[in-house]
């Protein structure tokens, strides 16, 4: 099952488990919160299921879920539980991302706040039968530093090169000791991070696909120098990259 480590046509918000309405009261005889829940054909039969999306708290902690799952009772008395990574918030949305006329389960969860990581999940339960469509990798990258207060990124699935101009961090990057008189003391990469987010969103011809957006950074974790947008859609069987964008935070 892959994870991927943040526009839609439908509002699809990471909640924060401890601010929802109508979660359940925590106490000693009630360790499981309800953190959203729904009711719609996800199998095929034509009759409604029920979705809840759950967890369970840290006694010592309980903004923080130490175990997450979505629970699926169908119209025939079936049970499917899907487990997710713990963390602070979570959520899922109903779409048909695979245009098979059933729509598939997507569920986010971030732990570690707004700048913690994000795992992603989907899948489908057509026929009653659970299946794993899962989500796209993030992007691979080429990057670096390079002379004269420069920096350097290749996405890898479309070959092509962007440049960045880093000369109003000149100060910053000299006294980290990256650059002395605009050259490289060694070669340095840049960090390529996972998926920010990953959502859906309308790709075009009114098809539902997702959108990731990778944060790329230099000298720390708050050193961004691009962002990268990524369109998918999924296409049989697997998913498809439709475009790349680099929003770059400096100026070129």
């Amino acid at each position: 099952m892959k994870k991927g480590l943040i526009l839609a046509t439908a509002a699809f918000l990471l909640i924060p488990a401890f601010a929802i309405t109508g979660v359940k009261a925590i106490s000693e005889k009630e360790e499981t919160v309800i953190i959203s829940e729904n009711s719609s054909d996800i199998t095929g039969d034509g009759v409604n299921e029920k979705i809840s999306l759950n967890g369970e708290p840290y006694e010592e902690e309980e903004q923080f879920l130490k175990e997450i799952y979505i629970d699926v009772t169908t119209s025939n008395e079936k049970r499917f539980t899907i487990p997710l990574e713990s963390g602070e918030k979570a959520s899922f949305q109903l779409i048909d991302f695979n245009q098979d006329g059933v729509k598939d389960i997507f569920a986010n969860v971030v732990t570690g706040g707004t700048d913690g990581d994000i795992y992603s999940y989907l899948y489908t339960l057509k026929d009653f039968i659970r299946k794993d469509l899962s989500v796209p990798d993030p992007l691979e990258m080429d990057s670096s530093f390079e002379k004269g207060y420069k920096a350097k990124l290749t996405i890898t699935a479309t070959d092509k090169t962007y440049l960045f101009d880093l000369k109003d961090r000149k100060k910053y990057y000299k006294k980290l000791g990256i650059y002395y008189k605009g050259k490289l003391n060694e070669p340095t990469e840049l960090t390529v991070n996972t998926f920010h987010s990953l959502r859906p969103a309308n790709i075009g011809g009114g098809v539902i696909g997702l959108k990731g957006i990778q944060r790329v950074t230099g000298a720390a974790n708050t050193d961004t120098i691009a962002i990268v947008e990524s369109s998918w859609k999924y296409e049989d069987g697997k998913w498809k990259l439709i475009k790349a964008e680099v929003q770059n935070e400096v100026n070129n």
